[in-house]
């Protein structure tokens, strides 16, 4: 059984109090592997380790550390497979998603970061007789990144590389539920020869590793993607610091279809934005909303599609839907099914857990399902169930649906299909979210801003926007 170690101070070492939690794969319910359970004195040795390297890293020129995220960006991919493996293992994920999505792209980020930083350039302003301003950026200090169990290395990746670019020190704390890949990104780091404490990784639970992350007064900053009543308890935690945040939390995702859409296009894609990762993506199409004079033909379509959809043992390469992470999460999703049932939910596909044979029958699979019939203001289509659980309802009019889609208290993303691109940028541009696809989804360009509105976030990830939020930022005014 593998034993997961912390990376501190450029050394994998085991936590102080030598105790560890188990890592269960959620595809056969097994404990595989021991992840530390540190405690606030791990964090502080941490800190203390990110303090001390701070001074040199910081002053590293731009292309010095770019050719340090270009190496780990490298050493991902040369190990791929391993890091796909782990991953699907860890998270219940299809091997196919991790090895042609996650890891890439935990790749991609290094590799986008250390390119973006070398353009990264403050501003000049003059006018005759009102001086001359020039604006800065230094590297903020000793940050903070923790990430969620959902996208385990994509999304640490997408924390940690544009924080080194920047020039500041990383104590990053990545989910107890999803430990292994960072485990590995420490001996990636260790084999591309990062300093010292420039990256330390702290594994264990939110309430002593979150928590002495959040209160440590040398943390200048923290980068959180998570849920919203953990991004409420972080600010909390951090107000006494008056620390910089940026929280990425939940979604209640809509997807509007209208009824002069590319029918078969736009199917397959709102399956995909329904159901990707078992429906455990914060830009998950969760709620669909179909013009009513398609409704019956798309509903009866998608609910075919859904029920082709192939649950198994995430590592064959057939299987379209893995586990849940966590028999925690699947008791959630399972009690959101009895809510929806409740609230009068007619499930026009799945509605049910799975019992796989063989080594999986253990595992925590549930059934991709489609509710119908649900009021737009009930429970389950208010509340973020982040799992592979999506419901489809009509709508008469632009106005009508628009409400229907902002009534929620979330605002991250959401998605438009129409064929007539008028009316669908005049939808996207009444509705309460912080991304909107049109004709698309999960399309990225990562220099664009990434975030929410409302409850769904504070602050924005990606391109300069990141790399500013990692810096302090001063304006030199001379005559």
């Amino acid at each position: 059984m593998e034993i997961i170690l912390n990376y501190i101070n450029g050394e994998l070492v085991e936590p102080l109090s030598k105790d560890y939690l188990d890592n269960v794969n959620p595809a056969t319910g097994k404990v595989y592997s021991k992840v530390p359970s540190s405690l606030k004195a791990d964090v502080d040795k941490a800190v203390e380790s990110a303090k001390g390297a701070f001074l040199s890293w910081s002053q590293k020129s731009k292309k010095e550390r770019s050719v340090y995220l270009l190496k780990i960006s490298e050493l991902i991919l040369a190990n791929l497979e391993s890091f796909a493996l782990a991953e699907s293992i860890d998270n219940g994920k299809p091997l196919s998603l991790a090895r042609s999505v996650d890891i890439p792209r935990a790749a991609e980020n290094f590799k986008f970061f250390a390119e973006e930083i070398l353009s990264f350039e403050g501003e000049s302003f003059s006018d005759l007789g009102k001086g001359k301003n020039k604006v800065q950026y230094y590297p903020l200090g000793v940050v903070g990144c923790i990430s969620p169990w959902n996208l385990p290395l994509y999304l640490l990746s997408w924390k940690i590389a544009p924080a080194l670019a920047a020039g500041c020190t990383v104590v990053a704390k990545p989910s107890e539920v999803t430990p292994m890949t960072a485990f590995l990104l420490s001996k990636i780091c260790l084999e591309a020869g990062l300093p010292p404490g420039v990256l330390n990784i702290v594994h264990g639970l939110g309430h002593h590793v979150g928590d002495a992350i959040s209160t440590n007064g040398n943390i200048k900053a923290i980068s959180f993607t998570g849920s919203t009543a953990t991004g409420r308890m972080i600010a909390k935690a951090s107000a006494e610091t008056m620390k910089r945040l940026h929280l990425e939390m939940g979604g209640k995702n809509p997807t509007i279809v209208f009824t002069d859409c590319d029918f078969d296009r736009t199917i397959n894609e709102v399956l995909r934005s329904a159901f990707s990762n078992q429906g455990q993506i914060c830009l998950c199409g969760s709620r669909i909303f179909v013009e009513r004079s398609l409704y019956k033909k798309f509903s009866e379509a998608l609910a075919l599609k859904v029920k082709e959809l192939k649950v198994g043992n995430p590592l064959d390469p057939m299987t379209n839907q893995g586990s849940t992470v966590s028999k925690v999460h699947f008791d959630k999703v399972m009690k959101w099914l009895e809510i929806a049932t409740l609230e009068g939910g007619e499930f026009l596909a799945g509605g049910v857990s799975l019992k796989l044979p063989g080594e999986n029958s253990e595992g925590y699979f549930i059934a991709p399902t489609l509710i119908a019939n649900l009021h737009y203001l009930c429970r389950t289509n208010q509340e973020e169930i982040f799992g592979p659980v999506a419901t489809i309802t009509p709508f008469d009019s632009i106005d009508e649906v628009v409400k229907m889609a902002n009534s929620t208290e979330y605002g991250l993303a959401g998605s438009v299909w129409s064929g007539d691109e008028k009316k669908a940028q005049e939808v996207a541009n009444l509705l309460e979210s912080g991304i909107v696809w049109i004709n698309t989804w999960m399309l990225r360009d990562l220099r664009t801003p990434f975030g929410g509105m409302k409850e769904s976030g504070r602050g924005r990830e990606g391109g300069k926007y990141i790399l500013e939020f990692f810096s302090n930022m001063k304006n030199i005014c001379s005559i």
